[in-house]
């Protein structure tokens, strides 16, 4: 494994992460990023979708980045109703034909 250690090694620690029986270090924590090719905070993430947005974000530059936030930021100050409008406008295939 890319971490420095075997195959067998990894997988009872980072079972014994999960479980919690082990807490992971920051350091160890960016080195399993690394090796994982994802973000840090990807591994710390508390749902799938939180997940997900963390990959896609990541897959941005630094400035996609800024812009995508800024997004989300203001569609989260918005009313449910509107909220849920607006986004399912972006979601529909198509919608600026």
């Amino acid at each position: 494994m890319r971490m420095g250690l075997d195959k067998d090694t990894a997988s009872a620690r980072i079972s014994r992460y999960e479980s919690g029986a082990m807490s992971i270090s920051l350091e160890a924590l960016f080195e399993m990023a690394e090796a994982l090719e994802v973000p840090p905070a990807f591994l710390l993430a508390g749902t799938p979708g939180m997940a997900d947005a963390i990959m896609a974000l990541g897959e941005q530059s630094h400035t996609q980045q800024d812009q995508l936030a800024k997004v989300l930021v203001a569609l989260s100050k918005l009313e449910p109703k509107v909220r849920a409008a607006r986004v399912q406008k972006l979601l529909m295939p198509n919608a600026d034909e």
